[in-house]
């Protein structure tokens, strides 16, 4: 099997993966990973609206950590958490956005969690 078309079959899957959780209709934490940082995203689809977002990026988080590890997931979890609940949001559906459910995933799901969000 080529390359390419493994690249392509995982792709597939990874959207595949990705359409379930926005099946469900409800407010949402979207999670992006990039390679060298993490960003979540509280999303209402009937509004069509961002609630609240947090990132590795953020001045903030910068100086607090380096880079997208897993601390920074954790950090970036107990952040979004906060502004959710800020917001009004307790219940959440977890988006993973086709990522595995481990590594930096996990660390920000949990992190969430423990701020306060159920899902």
């Amino acid at each position: 099997m080529s390359n390419s078309r493994n690249t392509e079959t995982r792709r597939k899957a990874r959207v595949r993966r990705a359409l379930k959780a926005r099946a469900k209709g409800k407010v949402r934490l979207s999670v992006f990973r990039s390679s060298k940082n993490i960003y979540a995203q509280v999303i209402d689809d009937n509004s069509g609206t961002t609630v609240a977002a947090a990132s590795s990026l953020e001045p903030d988080m910068r100086k607090k950590i380096k880079g997208g590890d897993k601390a920074a997931a954790s950090e970036v979890g107990k952040l979004i958490a906060e502004r959710a609940k800020k917001a009004g949001v307790s219940e959440v559906v977890f988006d993973r956005g086709g990522y595995l459910y481990h590594g930096r995933v996990k660390a920000l799901a949990d992190a969430a969690r423990e701020g306060g969000l159920n899902f």
